[in-house]
């Protein structure tokens, strides 16, 4: 093909990652023309690209893994991202590569001419809900790229087989022109689509799901732009490298400034979010969690663990799996055990506040404190009770797997198998099913979420405020919707007894650019960190809020469980840890901190002193190949520009 020397030539790095039938010799010699000309055809197509959310795995604990790497859970080995000098620049690969954008842009150029001169066999709206959702994906993907590397290339065909017209192309747009290009892809896909798919139901996109979706790009570009102004981070900021280039050099916002453009997206992100927000209510929680067969169930904890989604009417889109179909993951195998080794932090924990609203330090004698793992979430917000773990608690209701625990133990903080190690002694539960046929490894059912309209809320609040500085009656509503179901008292009780220097000592959504926000956006804040618990929010959140400046200077150390409090005195739990306290190996010393601190075990460890951060880490660095391809090895010449902080030669950390 063609498309392969384009490949192999340009620094966009699209190298091999047609889809299937790309690579194939078509069926009968049938050109893509002729092969893309049937309704049924390019919904295979598009089917395709499914493949490109991030959903459960084999082997793995799935998206509910997805929040490592952030002050709400941490795994058993640390990131170098915490390591400044230890994430360097790549000489190759990187998050730099247009594999699936060429693979949408390949499908547009072929399929809207056909679809214009009305040579597409099939059913019209099914025809154009299918290009719809094509739109999406490359949304989709672009959204990663800006999360990633900010300015990118907008590339929205295929491109000829020729060095200099691919370089000319490879030119970095301004980070927020890349967030209007997505949200323009967005509507397209609007325009196309209808909100009940032609089949698949909820398996499949809808028009609720890009609302949602334009919401999340919204918001998050308008708060980036907001906490990174002023820096080489946004266009036009002080030592903007995009500012060296001629093609960048004379850039102006759309709207006259940066100001207009952060109202610009904060006003989006309200209108998309408040679409969905009315539309769609809330599944019921009880509050409890069903420790037995025959106690009442919880819609809302089952939700998240169950192998049929399509019962619940907050879940937007999901990947269903079928044992008959091969398409299985682990998940209730690790969520009955030790998740598999990615460990809740004490700063989580400590985030859901008590049933009368307020934060645990300001209730005295009502909470129970942290030294009993029976009781650590006692009183407290409903969420922490259903989905914390505690020793005693059933997980299964009936025989589990090897690997699985029927009856919940007392965590085993110091096994030498990753996957069974509980890396700060405290789990969750999310994604668990009762069903103990699928807590042998491989051959879980349980469904993956991908878009759920509570996002929707959370989103209209936090625009609502970041735009205004006040909250709404619409923001005010969703607030209290979401207070309700988790059965915890009124959020302005939170805010009142909310203490900025207490809560600034674990949650890093306290600062914005190293100072501490006030206690009303900081609750917005915790709300959405609580509701989206481990469904992989909190690594782009913590970033956009620009929320780890505050570790420049000053380290964090993550920790656990009360260890040394009272679990060493508890024979239970010593059953299988005692060799381990007893020789004072895999766990970190008492003179430390009462807590188990994960990562302060062993001396030569690389985070050891305390999670410690770079101003450059907030974006990813390009691969040096990159450089040398469309600079003809000539960096300098290149169009491409480095993010800020980051070096041009490869195996350099960050300045």
């Amino acid at each position: 093909m063609k498309t392969k020397i384009f490949l192999t030539c340009i620094s966009l790095t699209l190298l091999t990652g047609c889809n299937k039938f790309l690579d194939q010799e078509p069926l009968s010699q049938l050109s893509p023309e002729q092969y893309l000309s049937t309704e049924e055809n390019i919904a295979a197509y598009a089917t395709d690209l499914y493949n490109t959310f991030p959903v459960h795995g084999t082997n793995s604990w799935g998206r509910w893994s997805d929040d490592n790497n952030t002050d709400n859970m941490a795994y058993v080995t640390p990131s170098d991202i915490f390591a400044p000098g230890y994430w360097r620049v790549g000489q190759t690969g990187g998050s730099y590569e247009f594999t699936t954008i060429y693979r949408c842009n390949y499908f547009l150029d072929f399929v809207l001419p056909l679809y214009e001169k009305g040579s597409i066999t099939g059913i019209d709206p099914n025809i154009r809900h299918y290009i719809g959702e094509v739109y999406f994906f490359r949304a989709w993907q672009y959204f990663a790229k800006l999360k990633a590397l900010g300015d990118f290339p907008i590339i929205t065909k295929t491109l000829p087989d020729n060095l200099e017209a691919l370089t000319a192309e490879s030119k970095r747009m301004p980070r927020n022109e890349v967030a209007r290009f997505i949200l323009s892809d967005l509507d397209k896909a609007l325009e196309y689509m209808q909100n009940t798919p032609p089949v698949g139901g909820t398996n499949r996109l809808s028009q609720d799901c890009v609302h949602l979706f334009k919401s999340r790009v919204a918001l998050y570009e308008g708060t980036w732009l907001k906490y990174f102004k002023g820096t080489a981070f946004v266009p036009n900021g002080p030592n903007w490298p995009g500012k060296d280039k001629d093609y960048n050099k004379d850039y102006s916002y759309p709207l006259g400034g940066i100001d207009q453009e952060i109202d610009y997206f904060l006003t989006q992100a309200m209108d998309e979010s408040k679409i969905v927000a009315d539309k769609y209510g809330l599944v019921d929680n009880t509050g409890v969690f069903q420790n037995t067969a025959n106690e009442a169930s919880n819609s809302y904890f089952d939700m998240f663990g169950a192998s049929d989604m399509s019962t619940y009417p907050e879940v937007l889109l999901w990947k269903q799996y079928s044992q008959a179909a091969g398409v299985v993951n682990s998940v209730v195998e690790f969520a009955a055990a030790a998740n598999q080794g990615w460990g809740m932090t004490k700063s989580m924990l400590d985030a859901f506040v008590m049933n009368n609203g307020k934060p645990i330090y300001a209730t005295g004698s009502e909470y129970n404190g942290d030294s009993n793992l029976t009781q650590i979430t006692h009183g407290r917000d409903s969420r922490a009770e259903i989905f914390f773990k505690k020793p005693g608690n059933r997980n299964l209701h009936s025989s589990p797997g090897p690997e699985s625990y029927e009856i919940e133990p007392y965590p085993n903080i110091v096994n030498s198998t990753s996957s069974m190690k509980y890396t700060t002694g405290l789990t969750i539960r999310k994604g668990l099913n009762f069903n103990g046929a699928y807590s042998v490894r491989d051959r879980s059912i349980v469904g993956c979420i991908i878009f759920r309209a509570v996002e929707a809320y959370l989103n209209y609040m936090e625009s609502c405020y970041e735009k205004s500085g006040t909250l709404d009656g619409d923001a005010k509503k969703y607030w209290k919707a979401i207070r309700d179901r988790s059965k915890i008292g009124d959020y302005n009780i939170t805010i009142d007894n909310t203490n900025m220097i207490t809560e600034s000592q674990t949650d890093w959504g306290a600062y914005s650019a190293g100072n501490l926000v006030d206690p009303t956006l900081f609750n917005i804040r915790r709300e959405r960190r609580c509701e989206l618990m481990a469904e992989g929010f909190r690594s782009a959140d913590i970033r956009r809020w620009r929320s780890m400046d505050q570790m420049i200077n000053t380290p964090y150390h993550i920790l656990g469980m009360n260890l040394w409090e009272e679990m060493t005195n508890n024979a239970d739990f010593l059953k299988s840890n005692q060799d381990g306290l007893q020789q004072n190996k895999n766990v970190s010393p008492q003179s430390f901190s009462k807590y188990l601190a994960p990562f302060h075990i062993i001396a030569n460890n690389r985070v050891y002193d305390g999670y410690r951060w770079n101003m450059a880490h907030y974006l990813d660095p390009i691969a040096i190949q990159h450089f040398l391809i469309t600079g003809a090895s000539d960096i300098s010449a290149s169009p491409l520009y480095q993010n800020p902080g980051w070096p041009l030669q490869a195996g350099q950390g960050a300045q």
